[in-house]
């Protein structure tokens, strides 16, 4: 079964782009903030002055993020170390980064780079807890992510779940082909809808279609469903949708995933179930940023020649 969990997505633990292209990403970010200027730097700073600062855990967790923040102080002409590497459980008061540099510089991508570690460490610091939680019953099940993620921060969001040990699900609609309820709507029946994409879809794409009754289950692996979506199930509805595949001989045929209403406190039930896949929206719709500040620690100004 692990191999059909990895085909969803690819491997699970590594997101890779060219450094180039995650720049680019980094550069947006810093100039949404940055906007024409940063006025209190630049009327406070004088413009010969050089600094070092800190970036510190003001809360223990899973620090995720230390590889883009890197190459975004890099890139604006800071100099960095990390102190950490992503995916490490972090204690309060540790150091995490040690930047140096242009004062100006520091204070301008201060933000930008506090708020891209802090929202990455919060969703790869829940992701590990959750992880932990199912692991414990000695469960097979992944925890996935959604697309419920913030404009622009995809990227990023998916890669602080896959640190925190849960799988990625969908990065993009080419990803896959999954088929949901507006879906059926138009096309008639879940069993319709998949018919339709098993007989046009290229081999390369897996199909996962979403279901709102355990009695659909077999219509929808007969028709040919990779994947089946159980839609706002309660632990023993999935139960009966297992009993139903179980029944028919084909429970190795197809991958299982709950999705919808699993929280913190009731994932022990669901994953108690024989699903293969745990799908949490909120990962990465509402997570809890990790507290993390930067301190400037020291400051001089320039040798004019």
């Amino acid at each position: 079964m692990k191999n059909k969990l990895l085909s969803l997505g690819g491997e699970p633990n590594l997101m890779f782009v060219p450094q180039k292209i995650l720049e680019e990403k980094l550069t947006k970010l810093l100039e949404e903030d940055v906007g024409l200027g940063d006025v209190t730097s630049s009327l406070v700073i004088p413009d010969d002055v050089q600094a070092k600062a800190v970036v510190l855990a003001k809360e223990a967790g899973i620090v995720a993020g230390i590889e883009e923040v890197s190459i975004l102080a890099k890139s604006v002409g800071l100099t960095v170390h990390a102190e950490v590497a992503d995916g490490e459980e972090i204690k309060k008061g540790q150091v995490l980064l040690k930047i140096a540099g242009d004062a100006r510089l520091i204070l301008s991508a201060e933000r930008t780079m506090l708020n891209l570690l802090s929202r990455m460490s919060g969703i790869a610091t829940k992701t590990r807890k959750l992880v932990a939680i199912i692991s414990k019953l000695n469960s097979s099940a992944r925890i996935a992510s959604t697309r419920k993620t913030a404009p622009g921060l995809l990227y990023f969001d998916k890669k602080a779940v896959i640190i925190g040990g849960g799988d990625p699900h969908r990065l993009h609609l080419d990803d896959m082909i999954l088929i949901k309820d507006n879906h059926i709507a138009v096309a008639g029946s879940a069993e319709a809808a998949v018919k339709k994409a098993k007989a046009m879809a290229s081999f390369s794409k897996k199909i996962e279609v979403e279901i709102s009754d355990a009695a659909d289950v077999l219509k929808v692996v007969a028709a040919g469903a990779d994947v089946v979506m159980l839609d706002n199930f309660t632990p023993s509805q999935i139960k009966q949708a297992c009993g139903l595949l179980k029944k028919a001989g084909c429970s190795d045929k197809v991958l299982l995933e709950a999705s919808g209403g699993v929280t913190e406190e009731n994932i022990k039930d669901y994953a108690k179930t024989s699903v293969n896949i745990i799908s949490i929206g909120a990962l990465t719709h509402s997570p809890k940023a990790l507290d993390i500040s930067l301190e400037i620690t020291k400051t001089r100004e320039k040798k004019r020649s």
